[in-house]
């Protein structure tokens, strides 16, 4: 689905999810694989085998597992159940940054504002006329 507005904020592009059965069924095995290794991970330092330096590697590796293990929950997720959804931006134009009105943005003409509103409009930025 898309939509030709350009307008800020509207959406320009709308795919929804595939939802594959199979990735569903990766994430439950990987989830599975994940809890195995955790408590792999938390029966190691409960008895202590951080302790010795063929423990600390083996944690360490356990640990990396985990992550990696994680990073690949993570990516079938966001690749296989969330929407590709692409949000209309506009680019700030460089007055924008300096807190220039868009009327100001060429400059002011010979006979502009009173003194008074300038004053107001120094002292609170939004002030309209």
């Amino acid at each position: 689905m898309s939509t030709k507005g350009s307008n800020y904020g509207d959406i320009h592009r709308y795919e929804p999810a595939r939802e594959s059965t199979a990735a569903a069924v990766a994430i439950v095995l990987l989830t599975v694989i994940e809890i195995v290794f955790v408590g792999l991970f938390t029966f190691g330092l409960v008895n202590g085998w951080g302790l010795d330096e063929v423990g600390n590697m083996y944690l360490g590796f356990l640990l990396a597992i985990i992550f990696v293990d994680l990073a690949f929950i993570l990516m079938l997720y966001r690749k296989e159940f969330l929407p590709d959804v692409m949000i209309v931006k506009k680019r700030r134009r460089k007055w924008e940054d300096l807190y220039i009105r868009e009327e100001d943005a060429d400059g002011v003409s010979i006979g502009g504002p009173s003194a008074m509103d300038t004053l107001k409009r120094a002292v609170y930025p939004y002030y309209k006329k």
